[in-house]
């Protein structure tokens, strides 16, 4: 992995391939490891950027303070840091937020957005009682020894389109989380509601869902396609919420064919 420092906090990111940039953002309670099927398999056509969010993986804990707005104003200096300009964006669940706050932030940034099993902040698509429950159980997991948690108590998260070896991994990378992350996650997450902004997407938006996703469910999906005026929605059959990793050859494949679509039409602009 490289590094650079950005703000005081040292962030940890995976590169390869060469083309159009596409920078991957992980979800909650992860880091960029769940991104290697998208790195090894869309590197032949692009550059492919997958960063360790501050409080994951290789990267610094963050300030308790941090939030959403501070998450997206480390990931503008990030890529500024490491010289990516204009890049696609995609984000998973944790992720498809900070890619809305990073273009509320800083609309000029994305070519493109790409929201997998998103959400606009938890507040923003979750009904009150669910996103208590949610910060609650994360809260309460950042608690433990990570030997006591097992991640496939995360309900809608696994499925049984995932195959063994990808499960397995995935539990590895997630049994790894921190205590400091988890929290400033959690609650990021919980307290953002980015409904406001998305009328003002302005850029060709990919919605992608399995729509056996018991997470970020269908009518999560449909609200965001609704209030989103650049936004196509993708729903993937028979994949849940890490539909990533559960096909990564169809998920690989919507991503290639939207992100050079996109290219093409910022080209022609």
């Amino acid at each position: 992995m490289d590094t650079v420092h950005v703000a005081g906090l040292e962030i940890a990111y995976r590169r390869a391939g060469n083309g159009p940039a596409l920078v991957l953002l992980h979800g909650a309670v992860c880091d960029s490891r769940v991104w290697r099927p998208q790195l090894d398999a869309l590197s032949d056509q692009f550059t492919v950027i997958a960063w360790d969010a501050p409080g994951c993986g290789g990267s610094s804990d963050p300030p308790e303070s941090f939030r959403l707005a501070a998450y997206a104003d480390c990931l503008t200096r990030f890529l500024a840091a490491i010289d990516i300009m204009r890049p696609h964006v995609l984000g998973h669940s944790w992720g498809s937020s900070l890619a809305l706050e990073l273009y509320r932030q800083r609309p000029e940034v994305p070519a493109t957005l790409i929201l997998v099993g998103g959400y606009a902040g938890w507040a923003g698509s979750l009904p009150a009682a669910e996103v208590a429950a949610r910060l609650a159980f994360a809260l309460e997991v950042a608690t433990r020894d990570p030997a006591d948690f097992d991640p496939t108590s995360i309900r809608g998260v696994f499925s049984d389109a995932m195959a063994p070896a990808q499960l397995d991994e995935l539990v590895m990378i997630m049994s790894e989380i921190r205590p400091a992350g988890t929290r400033a996650m959690a609650h990021a997450l919980a307290e953002a509601d980015l409904r406001d902004m998305l009328g003002s997407i302005a850029v060709p938006t990919l919605l992608l869902y399995g729509d056996a996703d018991e997470r970020a469910p269908l009518d999560v999906a449909n609200a965001l396609h609704a209030a989103i005026p650049t936004s196509k929605l993708k729903l993937l059959r028979g994949l849940g919420h890490e539909c990533c990793l559960e096909d990564p050859e169809t998920f690989n494949e919507e991503v290639r064919r939207f992100v050079r679509s996109g290219h093409e039409s910022a080209a022609e602009a």
